[in-house]
């Protein structure tokens, strides 16, 4: 074994190690997939690491960069491989992502989530790098796996790595939205994107019994994991489980998010005043922001304005842009914030009302929250009435959590 085989057998290792030292000890066939399915194959020559302070991604070339690409390749870590759907940024316009190496950590648990067996036909939504289709193929073989992908370059691509390293499931381009009904019924449903829903044709491709999971976005956030099943009937049952935060699926992203095509100089505002700190609803803890996100569907944030390093006014908006409200931080500490709302929803008050029923049902964790599709393909969140309560902090506040 040459020298640079030496030392990638080692990388390969080592993120083993990382992987279970945060997920728990893998399952003997998840250990051999990871050990068998080398990570760096599947990824581009020219990919986007976040930036160490944290705020953007910026080009890394294997060519130029080569210790950095490595780095990123065997770090438990996601990768940006694609920006702008694939396309040129708009002059002057970010480089935003659009697909992305997931972290293995997550990746492993997602898989170990999946609980696939022998003989199990499995579905992937979003082949990305093909490096998921890759652990999947290793354990459930070609012949059992298909995966989509709505790039078709990228679909290309992750079928010529995949095939590089004598795996040939089937490679399909198209809308993951849709499934695949040529390859159903299936086993086993794992998206690799996010979600706000779930798409009908899934449970339409599904056995009885079938096991679907997929990362979970609303409007407010994108955050946990959708474990679900579904039934003879066509029912879906879930409960969700912590999670990273993924890109969503196409169709599933929010429609509006700039506030300024929704707030306009002649809007009348409806003024008032908050006791409830805006840091609370939207300051990081993703327990907080995963529950409000279920509650008060449809409606989004973002943090404008800073002073000495502190955000000073919450904004927030609904998808459909006729509604909006605006609450004031002026960087102090303070008990009671000015509050501006406009339109048909009062915005403030549903995600007041939203943070007032978590905390009645004793601030419960993401696994408390379930989702139910009915046999009419009726949707909706299954939100706990009561349970225990969180662990608290110091001076009885409730503990941060983040991811």
């Amino acid at each position: 074994m040459s020298v640079e085989a030496r030392a990638l057998w080692r990388a390969r290792v080592d993120l083993l190690w990382r992987v279970e030292v945060a997920v728990g000890v893998l399952p003997q066939v998840w250990r051999e997939a990871f050990l068998g399915v080398p990570r760096h194959v599947f990824l581009p020559d020219v990919v986007w690491l976040r930036r160490p302070d944290g705020d953007r991604h910026e080009r890394c070339e294997r060519v130029s960069e080569p210790e950095r690409w490595w780095t990123a390749a065997y770090a438990d870590t996601p990768v940006v491989v694609q920006v702008c759907n694939g396309d040129a940024p708009r002059p002057g316009g970010p480089e935003w992502p659009s697909s992305a190496a997931s972290q293995p950590s997550i990746v492993a648990a997602t898989l170990v989530a999946l609980d696939v067996a022998d003989g199990h036909r499995v579905l992937e939504i979003g082949t990305g790098t093909g490096w998921n289709a890759g652990l999947l193929a290793h354990r459930v073989g070609d012949d059992r796996l298909v995966t989509i992908e709505v790039h078709a370059d990228l679909a290309r691509i992750a079928r010529s790595r995949l095939a590089a390293l004598d795996r040939h499931p089937t490679v399909v381009w198209g809308d993951g939205a849709e499934g695949w009904a040529t390859g159903a019924p299936y086993d086993r449903i794992v998206c690799t994107a996010a979600v706000t829903h779930l798409p009908p044709a899934w449970i339409r491709q599904c056995r009885p019994g079938a096991v679907i999971v997929t990362p979970w976005a609303s409007a407010w956030t994108a955050n946990g994991t959708l474990v679900a099943e579904v039934d003879d009937r066509g029912r879906a049952h879930g409960r969700f489980r912590t999670g990273g935060a993924f890109m969503h699926l196409r169709g599933h992203r929010s429609r509006s998010t700039d506030i300024g095509r929704v707030v306009s100089p002649e809007h009348a505002a409806t003024p008032s005043t908050t006791t409830l700190s805006p840091w609370a609803v939207a300051g990081g803890d993703p327990v907080a922001e995963f529950a409000i996100g279920l509650s008060a569907p449809g409606v989004w944030h973002h943090w404008d304005g800073d002073v000495d390093g502190v955000h000073t006014r919450l904004w927030l908006g609904d998808e459909a842009g006729t509604s909006w409200a605006s609450i004031d931080h002026d960087g102090h500490r303070r008990t009671d914030f000015a509050v501006r709302q406009h339109g048909p929803r009062h915005l403030w008050n549903e995600i007041e009302a939203a943070w007032s029923r978590w905390c009645a049902a004793g601030r419960p964790g993401i696994e408390a929250f379930g989702w139910t599709v009915s046999a009419d393909g009726e949707q909706h969140a299954r939100v706990p009435e009561s349970t225990a309560p969180r662990p608290t902090g110091r001076g009885g506040e409730a503990a941060s959590w983040s991811l």
